[in-house]
């Protein structure tokens, strides 16, 4: 059953081939065996997701079955979920339990979604490693010597490891596509208030986005519609329609209507050859589906780093400031005072990557250097945004890598800060300008995965699906998976 993908599970389930207890107690049982090394898992819900499986059987023989009604999944440590910790991957929430759930949770859980657990993440989302967890570093499944990217690692790892057939992940600068690309799955960042980011703990709010991890676009659009929508609790959820993702996934026939726009900008200097040779095959599948490529300029891509690195950490700067030690999350040990309390508690409960954001947030907004880094950056933002406003004058989608390289090895940049940054190259751009991203697998290079970015216009998440939907009609990258955890 493990090697069952969300939309088999789903038909299993209906047809009567097994139990959702059954296929519960199959995925815990390797989640039991796998974890240990893994690592891909903070929290295992074992006691309470049997319990909700044999509810949703319940519910299935009373005909009031949900659309997911007994599937398992798996969420990312960042979304609240009611009386289960939630730690974000940190040490300052170790102990923290939530007396409510996120609107993405308790959306999924509506539909029938049983959650099995916590997937393990880098430390408040800031990481592209999953090496910055207070946990420890995620294995890839692929490769359990190197990373299984970030800050969703411990989702992607956990989709890629076949212990579960989707999970919840988000996506502030490439935390959901990345992985997806390291571990060779699918990963799809809707855009910015498509899903409701209430009871999501924030790291960067104006950039933070919660998507769909699973092995195929299918999968993702079935998540998807149950996870979108508008929600009164975030105000910037989009008051816009949710489309029929599953419904429209065959809208169409081919490609030939298609034009799918490649920048000169992502196949320059960085980009390792095999990736490039994976990406190109992959268009060249396109072409072959009727799509038309076209050459498409993104003059200030190479600047979303920088503007990024500015933009995020000065939000998170500000989202942080509410973990002091004095109302929940960790408190350090008999302070001498209230400034002391304050000083000890979040140099204790924060890992270096997180007090390096937050005191680089805190200096550029501070009195002096805002006008010439943050605001600075916001406008680069809107340039970035015209960019994308431009190219798709000429295309449907965008095309191209999502990652420079495949997964590194663990620790291989860990002592180099902006080495790491600069494996997001390709995603952060879209984060800027709040568009739909999706990351798909389309390859191997040096026996790793390799995934493609197809970026779409806002709220055109249904395009970006149709089309990874053909190109994995055509393929089977997306059905391949680690040996070691497919027998």
């Amino acid at each position: 059953m493990h090697n069952l993908t969300l939309t088999q599970s789903i038909a299993g389930l209906r047809n009567g081939q097994f139990s959702s207890r059954e296929l519960s107690e199959a995925l815990l049982a390797r989640i039991a065996e796998h974890n240990p090394s893994l690592n891909a898992f903070i929290t295992v819900t074992a006691e309470r997701a049997l319990a909700s499986a044999d509810h949703a059987d319940q519910q299935r023989v009373a005909g009031n079955a949900g659309p997911l009604c007994g599937v398992p999944i798996a969420h990312k440590d960042i979304f609240c979920t009611r009386d289960v910790r939630t730690s974000a991957g940190s040490k300052m929430l170790d102990n923290f339990v939530p007396p409510y759930s996120a609107t993405a949770v308790e959306r999924l859980e509506q539909a029938g979604a049983i959650s099995l657990g916590k997937a393990n993440m880098d430390e408040f989302a800031m990481g592209s490693s999953n090496e910055t967890s207070y946990y420890g570093a995620v294995q890839n499944p692929w490769a359990r010597d190197s990373v299984a990217g970030g800050s969703s690692g411990g989702s992607a790892a956990a989709v890629a490891a076949r212990l579960v057939a989707g999970a919840t992940a988000t996506d502030t600068g490439g935390s959901i596509r990345q992985p997806a690309a390291l571990c060779g799955i699918t990963g799809l960042k809707p855009t910015y208030g498509r899903i409701s980011r209430w009871g999501m703990i924030a790291y960067a709010s104006s950039l933070d986005q919660a998507g769909p991890m699973a092995r195929s676009a299918e999968d993702c659009a079935l998540l998807l519609r149950e996870m979108a929508g508008h929600d009164q609790l975030d105000s910037t959820s989009a008051e816009i329609a949710v489309p029929d993702y599953c419904g429209e996934l065959n809208q169409r026939k081919d490609l030939s209507d298609l034009k799918i726009g490649v920048p000169s900008q992502y196949f320059g200097a960085g980009l390792d050859d095999g990736v490039a040779t994976a990406v190109r095959e992959a268009l060249a599948v396109y072409e072959s589906l009727g799509a038309t490529l076209v050459e498409i300029e993104l003059p200030n891509s190479a600047l979303a780093i920088p503007a990024y690195y500015v933009i995020a950490p000065a939000e998170a700067s500000a989202n942080l400031s509410r973990f002091d030690g004095v109302r929940y999350g960790y408190r350090c040990a008999d302070p001498k005072d209230l400034e002391d309390l304050y000083r000890r508690s979040r140099s204790e409960g924060f890992g270096d990557e997180v007090k390096r954001r937050i005191m680089i947030g805190s200096y550029a907004l501070s009195a002096g250097y805002y006008d010439a880094y943050y605001r600075k950056a916001q406008q680069v933002r809107q340039l970035i945004k015209q960019d994308y406003d431009a190219a798709f004058n000429q295309c449907d989608l965008i095309a191209g890598p999502t990652t420079p390289n495949t997964a590194w090895a663990i620790g291989e940049k860990s002592s180099d800060p902006v080495s790491m940054y600069l494996e997001d190259i390709y995603t952060i751009a879209t984060n800027l300008a709040g568009l739909p991203g999706l990351s798909l697998p389309c390859g191997f290079a040096q026996g790793k995965p390799v995934g493609l970015q197809l970026t779409g216009r806002h709220f055109d998440e249904s395009t970006l699906l149709q089309a990874a939907h053909h190109y994995q009609l055509n393929s089977d990258w997306h059905q391949r998976g680690p040996e070691e955890f497919c027998q």
